[in-house]
């Protein structure tokens, strides 16, 4: 299919999705369950794993994993929860792609190491499968992205990110005040990946978190292949979970779009100084030089005017925190001290509302509906959401909440920005994934409260 032709139909599949009342959206359900395989099943995997076994309108066909510790994890959760055992797929790096042989599938969610993500995207999308979701991010290179791209066109299949801060209770009632005008017209934004992940991307090789400075051949879990990212790579590694809502408050490739991007790193010492105070200074680790500034800065011009300053911090000591700030005309939103003030609205004159009164009152529909419905869900209740927009879909035969388009889009930003630094901070240009389509599609996230 022609990629303008492909752009269009999903296009237009999506706007009518957000006009259709709810008695329609569901004329086309059936009481036929889901086909589900998974690629990956540690401890992210088993977040998502959960949510699937919770769902009677899924059935979990295969799971596929190399770590025999995990698989064993993963089985005994599919063994309490009462569901069938699906067909398990191991041994070997590659062994994921004799389970998409087996035909059987109507989607494939994707929890594996980041390098992972493109070839396990592309050999399902070969394989016939209409629906895969992955975890963040889908690339390494500016040329993965562009891969997986062509390849969604070319099959005419879905390709979703999981990008489960798009959900997050606060950030959604957030949307739907600027969605209301409640900020005016939107000027500013900001966020990023604010987390100290010392004791993730180092342990002792048993535990999952911390207790030790050993990563690669020597870490478990995350420090297995994380960490080794901060060795080669200097850039803003992880930028969705703050790109991925701003993206939706300004409607980007909905109407708006990045065109140029500039990064900043600051000097490495985190993780040097955390393996010497927990290690000591003779430890092998101790002799690395990693590549990753502690603080990674990326500053975004929009189409529309609207600047974004994205940060990554996460190899020094700070409390968990994404940094989101909207501003527009008449107010601003910002996370961090849990505030707001809207011009003329606000209790008091150029004084800083709590949050919490606003957000209660802004509440995003899709909360209202299905905040029962999120108990037990990782992550505050956002993992629902995302595995249930992502099973929906695959229901409705619809585009997917968050497409290909916002996936390569969020995901760029590493190589982009790893691409500024080493040209000295240059501005680069953002590739418009789109074709131009931006300037038709209108937008679709959440517009009501069905997923």
């Amino acid at each position: 299919m022609q990629r303008r032709i492909f752009l269009k139909n999903t296009g237009l599949a999506a706007a009518s999705l957000a006009v259709l009342p709810g008695t329609k959206l569901f004329a086309g359900s059936t009481d036929e369950k889901v086909k589900i395989g998974m690629m990956g099943v540690g401890l992210r995997g088993q977040n998502h794993l959960e949510l699937l076994l919770r769902r009677d309108d899924v059935e979990l066909v295969s799971i596929c994993d190399v770590d025999e510790r995990m698989l064993k994890s993963a089985k005994e959760i599919i063994t309490k929860s009462g569901k069938k055992m699906p067909e398990i797929f191991t041994g070997d790096p590659y062994s994921w792609k004799k389970m998409l042989e087996k035909k059987a599938l109507d989607g494939v969610v994707i929890a594996t190491p980041w390098e992972w993500h493109k070839p396990m995207i592309l050999g399902s999308l070969d394989a016939g499968i209409k629906y895969v979701a992955s975890e963040v991010i889908i690339g390494i290179t500016l040329e993965d992205h562009w891969d997986v791209v062509k390849a969604a066109e070319k099959n005419n299949a879905h390709v979703m990110m999981l990008e489960n801060v798009c959900y997050r209770r606060d950030v959604m009632a957030v949307l739907n005040m600027v969605r209301q005008g409640l900020f005016g017209e939107i000027i500013h934004l900001q966020g990023g990946y604010q987390h100290d992940l010392r004791e993730v991307k180092f342990n002792d090789g048993v535990s999952a978190y911390g207790k030790g400075v050993e990563f690669g051949e020597k870490g478990f879990s995350e420090a297995h292949w994380r960490t080794e990212h901060s060795v080669h790579r200097n850039g803003d590694l992880y930028p969705t979970h703050g790109v991925g809502p701003i993206a939706q408050y300004i409607n980007i490739n909905h109407g708006n779009r990045f065109m140029s991007l500039c990064s900043f790193a600051s000097k490495s010492r985190g993780l040097h100084n955390h393996i010497v105070k927990q290690g000591g200074e003779n430890h092998p680790n101790a002799k690395i030089n990693f590549k990753l500034g502690d603080v990674v800065t990326t500053s975004i011009q929009c189409v529309n005017g609207e600047t974004i300053l994205l940060q990554h911090d996460t190899n020094l000591p700070r409390p968990y925190s994404l940094g989101f700030r909207v501003q527009g005309t008449e107010g601003l939103w910002m996370d961090v001290n849990k505030s707001i003030y809207i011009q003329d609205k606000s209790a008091k004159n150029d004084q800083w509302d709590e949050a919490k009164s606003w957000l209660d009152k802004y509440d995003h529909p899709l909360w209202k509906r299905w905040s029962k419905d999120t108990a037990g869900a990782g992550h505050g209740g956002m993992d629902f959401f995302v595995m249930h927009g992502f099973i929906e879909s695959i229901k409705r035969k619809t585009p997917t909440p968050m497409d290909v388009y916002d996936a390569a889009t969020w995901s760029a930003i590493s190589p982009l920005s790893e691409k500024s630094i080493e040209l000295g901070n240059q501005t680069v240009d953002f590739p418009d994934f789109t074709g131009g389509q931006w300037m038709y599609r209108k937008p679709t996230f959440s517009m009501g409260d069905e997923y």
